[in-house]
């Protein structure tokens, strides 16, 4: 340890970064809990929680399909379109492989994670005897060897030391298995004053406060349509959740809510992506799952346009989300996927801001105000 580069305690002490928790409103207190709620795919149960208690008071129904996605109905009548959301509950994990001898656990990663995002980080593992805190270890720079420091350590090579003295210890006194679930610890924070918000797991819990938040204002003014708020499963390993809800509840129109891929930071180049963060909503226009169905496009556009609600675009080469499913549902249905642009998307910490989260709010409470049967129709008509 080097002591020049200790940074003065009293100056750390001084520089109160976050807002304190008692000044949050209800939307923060939302976004709060559910970033720091634990639920990789699969095991989507403490989020499922948190949605069925934040949609109960807004819906006229609620049921599960059989993978465990929440489907939450605001019904009109029998005969009126079926308007479905989804926004996915699963974040990024792993899940134990094995235990070490010595009591270190190896696992298999859950979703789209960098080898570079794992190493070094706090977990928590969901045991049968209740939660195992973890840290993903990494060699200590002083005994590095030659080019050492600069190689990445790939995932199959990196541990978690769960302070166990041994594989029977692991076991037995933790209670952990092959096979728990594994999510990542970082908690929510409001990032000096600047009404952005900083946390784990806006993909896609971002959007699944959105639709709660949508709900509650459709509940004040029912529209004309048969409204589905449903928080999916297993997104993250193959739009799973999607495929079975969409299948159960036969929308007519697909409303995908997502956390969108911001620009606005060093490194990455527009051609990559487009959004930035605090100028509105976002639409995908293309991405490796779907391409929106461009009348349901221009709805959005045109409601933004009147709403004035500030409307950006993302045209991207990768990237998966549940509207691919809505949309290839039986016969096919027009679908579109709406964001929030977010900054650093499938690691620990990522960052979004209020106002786009606002906007997008917003836009779709007004898109679904407009889904009468006459304009679904029109949607759904290719003989222009």
């Amino acid at each position: 340890m080097n002591l020049r580069f200790i940074y003065p305690l009293c100056l750390l002490a001084a520089a109160p970064l976050l807002s304190p928790a008692a000044e949050l409103d209800r939307t923060e207190k939302l976004l709060e809990e559910i970033s720091n709620a634990f639920g990789p795919s699969g095991y989507e149960a403490p989020v499922r929680a948190i949605m069925r208690r934040e949609l109960q008071p807004f819906t006229t129904s609620m049921q599960t399909d059989g993978l465990g996605s929440l489907i939450a109905v605001l019904k009109r009548s029998d005969d009126a379109p079926r308007v479905m959301m989804a926004a996915h509950m699963d974040e990024l994990g792993m899940i134990v492989r094995y235990i070490t001898p010595e009591g270190y656990i190896k696992f298999v990663t859950l979703g789209g994670w960098l080898d570079q995002g794992i190493i070094n980080q706090r977990y928590w593992i969901s045991t049968r005897k209740g939660m195992v805190f973890g840290v993903a270890g990494l060699k200590t720079p002083h005994i590095m060897q030659g080019n050492e420091r600069s190689t990445l350590k790939l995932r199959d090579e990196i541990f978690i030391d769960v302070g166990a003295r041994s594989k029977q210890d692991a076991e037995e006194r933790l209670g952990i298995r092959p096979g728990d679930p594994i999510g990542p610890d970082s908690k929510f924070a409001v990032m000096n004053g600047g009404g952005l918000y900083v946390g784990k797991a806006w993909d896609d819990r971002v959007g699944c406060a959105v639709m709660v938040e949508v709900m509650r204002k459709l509940k004040a003014n029912p529209p004309a349509a048969n409204v589905y708020a449903v928080a999916t499963v297993q997104e993250e390993i193959g739009l799973r959740g999607a495929q079975t809800a969409s299948h159960l509840v036969k929308p007519d129109i697909g409303i995908s809510i997502e956390s969108g891929i911001a620009s606005d930071y060093p490194g990455i180049r527009k051609e990559e992506a487009q959004e930035s963060l605090g100028k509105g909503a976002s639409i995908f226009l293309h991405d490796s799952s779907m391409i929106p169905t461009l009348s349901l496009r221009d709805f959005f556009i045109d409601t933004a346009k009147a709403a004035n609600i500030p409307l950006q675009f993302n045209v991207l080469s990768g990237y998966g989300e549940d509207g691919a499913e809505m949309q290839k549902s039986y016969s096919g249905i027009p679908a579109v996927n709406v964001t929030v642009p977010t900054r650093y998307l499938h690691n620990h910490n990522g960052i979004i801001a209020r106002s786009d989260f606002d906007h997008v709010v917003n836009l779709i409470v007004e898109v679904i105000r407009k889904l009468d049967r006459p304009a679904v129709d029109r949607l759904k008509r290719f003989d222009q």
